[in-house]
């Protein structure tokens, strides 16, 4: 791995990995456009095209999920079934009950916790399958009360959908599968064909396309968030120890060739025997060339001179995953501004998150930690807000709502009030 020294002044050494850009614009328009005409005959026609299969049934039939549930390795079940628990009860936590009190001026105020009703998961192909992802996904949205989980997922070249995919759908609570990916997915999911109904929200990871589809179709619908690859920063000493360290950068680096392995260290002993471990670990990952070219492209060692450079540089880059492998590592915790999420310890993978810990793994990437969060229950409720006036109440605040509407120019919104109370006709 390239080994740098940080000086705090090249903004080059700060930057993780660049979001998703928009030089797929125009094929995802084109693509979005088709599906809002054409419904599901530009569904299956993109499928064919990008997936090498056209199918008849879009939807996974109950038959096609329950043969696939009983397929799955009963070990791997059992994994599944701790991941679920133990995200489900670090997402139970989350539920918020709406408010409602008098305020000062004897006017009842509140708010009230609504689920959001349709909500689309779209769950990767191509190279990896996700189950972790679909737990991750529809778990808080089934917490949060949303009466319809609606899944997307890219197709094999037969047609199927991986059995550990479906496995994890069914015990996470999704009510349907589709067997589409892309963002002709996207764009299904938020306008609705004959077959994929609209949804109120899409969440999700997704490559290239997928993302671009979430940003264009907005509006129509919300999204989670525009997710660019995966990162992962680890603040270490000394006294680390080098082959946990590589193992955690080579953990990030096989998801994406655009994916980003950065660790700052104080020692440059240890950054030496970083860089010769991550070598001599890339050569035996079955995903060698996707890691080695994330590596090569993204990755890099930052020599800092002393552990508060290390955290001034790490919430600059507010990363995805940030990991502290450092002794009593909690006490360092509260110098972190900008994270995704945050692992503490030397005995505290990335992978623990990813899988079964119990917090979201759906994380802010490209440097948003700054001003946003991990998927939660939050992402699958909406807010709605109340007001309760009786006339003597409003009597008592009618003229300093004429006073600040009319210094508006809204003469119209003055009246709403007065003519209530009695001080105009």
């Amino acid at each position: 791995m390239r080994i740098v020294q940080y000086s705090g002044s090249d903004s080059e050494r700060l930057e993780m990995s660049e979001a998703v850009q928009s030089d797929v614009r125009l094929s995802v328009s084109e693509i979005i456009q088709s599906v809002r005409e054409r419904g599901d005959t530009a569904v299956r026609e993109y499928t064919a095209k990008f997936d090498g299969f056209s199918p008849e049934n879009l939807e996974v039939t109950a038959e096609e999920t329950a043969a696939a549930f009983d397929s799955v390795p009963a070990d791997l079940l059992a994994a599944l079934r701790r991941a679920c628990r133990n995200i489900r009860e670090f997402h139970s936590r989350q539920i918020r009950d709406g408010f409602s009190f008098v305020n000062p001026d004897g006017i009842t105020v509140g708010q009230k916790i609504t689920p959001i009703a349709k909500v689309g998961l779209y769950i990767p192909g191509g190279t990896a399958r996700y189950p972790s992802s679909v737990l991750m996904n529809a778990i808080p949205a089934s917490i949060a009360g949303c009466s319809e989980i609606i899944m997307v997922s890219p197709p094999s070249e037969s047609g199927d959908i991986p059995p550990v995919i479906l496995a994890a759908a069914k015990l996470a609570g999704v009510h349907r599968v589709f067997r589409v990916g892309g963002a002709q997915a996207v764009a299904a999911l938020a306008y609705g064909t004959e077959s994929i109904p609209k949804v109120d929200k899409i969440v999700g990871p997704g490559n290239a396309y997928v993302a671009e589809a979430k940003r264009q179709v907005f509006g129509a619908v919300s999204i989670d968030m525009i997710a660019g690859p995966s990162e992962i920063l680890i603040i270490a000493d000394a006294e680390s120890d080098p082959r946990f360290v590589a193992a955690d950068l080579l953990s990030q680096a096989e998801h994406d060739r655009r994916a980003s392995a950065v660790l700052i260290t104080d020692s440059y002993p240890l950054a030496e025997a970083v860089s010769a471990e991550v070598e001599r670990r890339l050569s035996v990952l079955p995903r060698e060339g996707i890691a080695r070219e994330s590596i090569e492209s993204n990755g890099r060692i930052i020599v800092v001179p002393d552990m508060d450079t290390a955290f001034e540089a790490a919430n600059k880059l507010a990363p995805e995953h940030l990991e502290l492998c450092l002794d009593d590592a909690e006490k360092y915790l509260g110098r972190v501004s900008n994270a995704g999420s945050v692992f503490l310890g030397r005995y505290c993978p990335e992978s623990l998150g990813d899988y079964l810990a119990g917090p979201n793994h759906t994380l802010p990437t490209s440097g948003t930690a700054r001003f946003s969060s991990p998927l939660s229950v939050d992402d699958f409720i909406k807010k709605t807000q109340y007001i309760c006036c009786s006339r003597n109440d409003l009597s008592g605040v009618g003229g300093d709502i004429a006073l600040m509407a009319r210094s508006e120019g809204l003469e119209a919104h003055a009246r709403a009030a007065l003519v209530r109370t009695g001080d105009i006709q």
